[in-house]
């Protein structure tokens, strides 16, 4: 891989000096070509696009990626084990590794065992007494599974302005099969779907003060777009920080992500998340082996928390192309940029050089935004009420059915195009949506060119 790795960037950097020979447009601020800088950007537009590490890695750090790549790939397994660096499974989960909702540290696959899990609450921010804060659709051999997940879909049809039709699929969802008892009548259910891990370093790199820059909670300027910041307390850090990870960015670092989703998804413990993923009232749960007081080492977390933190971003493509630039005009006057922030210089926290002070184009805002009553879930997490999402980053956009082999977007999956994504928007996205309804077929292709583009 690594020989790979330098081949590609090699025969990249030619090409890409070739073209600034050759045209005067990677010199304008619209190419960002560049979307990571040089060290986080890979010139790779492969099924593996998504799994090259940044370069200009300690040595340490160098074999702490390898090391770290290897526990989020490979699966756990159940106690007792001669296994023991990675036993400890369960007894209730979602998946035994990382890279299943994660394949080639990719997208989840919807409607499948790969990548959708569902979070519960009962009000508020409580969670469901039996099932707790999330539904685990798998268990160990010596266990029962919480029960299983059901989707229908109903059909919603529209119209451009231009008379032609789209329609969309809305999705319903029923926990059914339950096997430790009756769901809370008030229960609240949000399905999720893991999210591609490029570029997470550097998003959490910026400054708070940069988010807090685009929020704007009372729409103080009458733009008809608010932006505000979720807030959670990291179990990592120990203080309450600005959430920017998650579909409501209810997570402050990927340091408490990662312990979580060890927690949540796969039912290993660390010093972090010290308790089993079952509630008191599955205490039949409890007298099943496990992988001790701690089943994931703290150096062993750091390694995988590293990992993570640093994955490169591919390269934007296509630049040349009329169609892509002419869509990045209509990208800026559609003011979807407004939420897709592209533009951001990192700060300087941290201990991994390459990730400081670097000009990066993720296009979001990291910021909730009321996205309207269609895409809604309805339920609150952290300061995020039922119609608020996180502006999803667009990097690495046009590769996810590359690497992934799928195109379902959003929250769940229900979007099955870029196309169909933009017309879910709603609430103070709605104008957005509605001004590219109103395009021509020519332009509506432009601006999909461009989003594929990134």
């Amino acid at each position: 891989m690594v020989t790979r790795y330098l081949f590609l960037g090699f025969m990249a950097t030619v090409v890409f000096v070739a073209c600034k020979k050759t045209d005067s447009f990677y010199d304008s601020e619209l190419s960002e070509v560049l979307p990571a800088g040089s060290n986080c950007t890979v010139y790779d537009e492969t099924s593996y696009a998504f799994s090259y590490k940044i370069k200009g890695l300690s040595t340490d750090q160098n074999l702490e990626f390898f090391v770290g790549n290897s526990f989020f790939n490979q699966n756990w397994v159940e106690s007792p084990s001669s296994t023991t660096a990675r036993d400890g499974l369960g007894p209730l989960l979602n998946t035994a590794s990382c890279s299943s909702c994660h394949f080639r540290d990719g997208r989840g696959l919807p409607f499948t065992d790969l990548g959708l899990l569902v979070r519960l609450s009962e009000s508020g921010n409580g969670p469901d007494p039996i099932y707790g804060f999330q539904f685990q659709d798998h268990a160990i051999s010596t266990a029962q599974k919480e029960g299983d997940i059901e989707i229908n879909y109903s059909i919603i049809s529209g119209q451009f302005d231009d008379g032609s039709t789209y329609t969309l699929r809305q999705p319903s969802y029923s926990l059914v099969n339950l096997n430790y008892g009756n769901l809370s009548p008030t229960l609240m259910m949000s399905p999720r779907v893991g999210t591609q891990m490029i570029g997470l370093g550097l998003l959490e790199q910026i400054t708070e003060a940069d988010i807090l820059k685009h929020a704007d909670a009372s729409d103080s300027d009458g733009d008809g777009i608010s932006g505000r910041a979720n807030y959670a307390y990291d179990v990592y850090e120990n203080t309450t920080l600005i959430g920017r990870f998650g579909w409501k960015a209810n997570t402050p670092t990927i340091a408490m992500q990662v312990a979580a989703a060890f927690n949540g998804d796969i039912g290993i413990k660390s010093s972090y998340f010290p308790n089993e993923n079952h509630t008191s009232a599955q205490s039949i749960l409890d007298a099943l082996p496990n992988g001790g007081t701690v089943e994931i080492e703290d150096e062993d977390l750091e390694k995988v928390i590293l990992y993570c933190r640093s994955l490169a971003v591919p390269i934007r493509r296509n630049q040349n192309d009329i169609r892509v630039r002419q869509g990045e005009i209509l990208f800026n006057s559609l003011e979807c940029v407004k939420c897709h922030v592209n533009t951001y210089v990192t700060g300087n926290g941290g201990t991994i050089e390459p990730l400081k002070n670097v000009l990066i184009h993720p296009y979001t805002d990291l910021l909730l935004h009321d996205m309207g009553d269609e895409l809604a879930d309805h339920r609150p997490d952290q300061l995020a009420n039922g119609n608020e999402w996180r502006t999803p980053p667009l990097w690495g956009l046009g590769l996810i059915e590359t690497v992934n082999g799928h195109t379902y977007l959003l929250h769940d999956g229900r979007a099955q195009s870029i196309e169909e994504a933009i017309l879910w928007h709603g609430g103070e996205g709605a104008a957005s949506r509605d001004a590219y309804k109103a395009l021509s077929l020519a332009e509506r292709k432009q601006l999909l060119a461009f989003l594929n583009s990134l």
